[in-house]
């Protein structure tokens, strides 16, 4: 009953866990088929494949591609160089300086991208001031001064990759080749490079999107070469679009084809070893009868099962016309609203009848109202309080209607009796 609990419990983790961690890409993902000129997934409208064709029309986002393609590349060779060079440095340094230069090298990652932006742009700027050049020199170029600015913390990342492959290196190797003759520099390409090649494949693919998705440091350099985060960050301040949700689209499908044809691949490795390993003598000395490329490879089948869905989806789009959905949903739409405004009309008229009829069944009984003798200014400026009240009952008494009256309405302060005497 335990076991069956905690199974149960670990299923509806991982459930919620990628549903929280997918649920906004596919979401993003399923707007970018949906008619509405906003991005949205309910209410569902008309199947369209539009927002592709504006996308690969918008020459802004085009252009922020190729140069987050230009500079993905050129951070790229910069990083993984600098990141194996560090790598090497920290495995032949002197073994008490390797905490502080460890520290050194890693400290990029913590400080702020917004810093190491603005640090970038200054240090370049004075650079090109004090050689005399022009602002359009190289070193003022954007596209310079971002790949400077984004290797100067990506290439720790790449450090880190580096150096987890090299402490599984055995050094003997390097030494038993220059014990043969050999140089320095053909130790290293012949003998260490081989060996690091899997983690400079890791880390230049690290370093790619790192540089790609970059905006915090890429926003102070990019100059005259707005890279595609820079543009959809401009784009979005005027309004969001399905045909970024289109591109977020392609990327999820590229990222997921890339990382189940890499499985393939890695899978595909694992069985031809253990074939090899498992092989007899005599198939050794013969041909070695090797799996099929989607026996016992999950991966590889799905590779192709995305690759078929994606050919039905293109040949479904060049064939799709969605125009009369869109014209059957405007009309519905269309009608909606003068129904609504129909039915406000009415009950704006309903509402001037009811309030007529109120005002008919007050008018009999209304009255003039009563003036007020407070003024509001605690009754400075009251009738009785300026002068004698010459529409006085008969009460009063001829006293008061022969002599003038004291209050003048300010406390007697302008009383003629407190000036002077009489």
């Amino acid at each position: 009953m335990n076991n069956s609990f905690l199974r149960i419990s670990i299923w509806v983790y991982l459930a919620i866990f990628f549903l929280y961690l997918l649920g906004p890409l596919v979401i993003m993902s399923v707007t970018a088929f949906n008619s509405p000129s906003f991005p949205r997934m309910s209410p569902w409208e008309c199947l369209t494949f539009q927002w592709f064709g504006e996308l690969f029309q918008d020459q802004r986002i085009l252009n922020g591609i190729k140069n987050s393609l230009i500079i993905g590349a050129g951070t790229v060779v910069l990083s993984v160089a600098m990141g194996l060079a560090g790598a090497l440095m920290l495995t032949q340094i002197w073994p008490k300086l390797r905490a502080t230069y460890y520290t050194v090298i890693i400290a990029p990652i913590l400080i702020p991208g917004v810093v190491l932006g603005i640090s970038t742009l200054v240090f370049w700027d004075r650079i090109n001031r004090m050689l005399g050049l022009g602002a359009d020199s190289f070193l003022s170029n954007g596209i310079f001064l971002t790949v400077i600015g984004q290797s100067t913390f990506i290439a720790s990342y790449c450090m880190l990759v580096l150096v987890a492959r090299l402490q599984r290196y055995d050094i003997a190797l390097t030494e038993a080749a220059l014990d043969l003759g050999a140089s320095h520099a053909q130790a290293f390409r012949k003998i260490l490079l081989p060996f690091m090649r899997p983690a400079i494949a890791s880390a230049a693919v690290l370093a790619f999107l790192a540089s790609f998705e970059n905006y915090n440091t890429t926003t102070f350099t990019f100059g005259e070469y707005p890279t595609l985060t820079i543009e959809l960050a401009q784009k979005v301040r005027y309004g969001i679009t399905p045909s970024i949700s289109a591109l977020a689209f392609i990327i999820v499908a590229l990222t997921v084809f890339f990382a189940l044809l890499n499985e393939a691949k890695l899978k595909r490795q694992e069985l031809v070893a253990a074939a090899r390993k498992n092989a007899t003598v005599e198939e050794l000395a013969g041909k070695i009868k090797l799996p099929g490329f989607f026996s016992g490879n999950m991966a590889a089948v799905l590779v192709v099962v995305f690759a078929v869905a994606t050919i039905t989806v293109v040949g479904t789009a060049t064939a799709y016309d969605p125009g009369q959905c869109i014209a059957d949903v405007r009309a519905q739409k269309q009608f909606e609203a003068e129904q609504r405004i129909q039915q406000l009309r009415q009950e704006r008229e309903e509402r001037r009848k009811q309030r007529e009829a109120e005002e008919a069944e007050q008018g009999g009984t209304q009255t003039a109202p009563k003036p007020s003798n407070n003024s509001g200014f605690g009754n400075v400026f009251a009738p009785n309080t300026l002068g004698g009240d010459d529409d006085a009952s008969g009460d009063e008494s001829s006293d008061s209607e022969s002599q003038p009256s004291n209050n003048s309405g300010f406390g007697g302060v302008f009383d003629p009796n407190s000036l002077q005497n009489d």
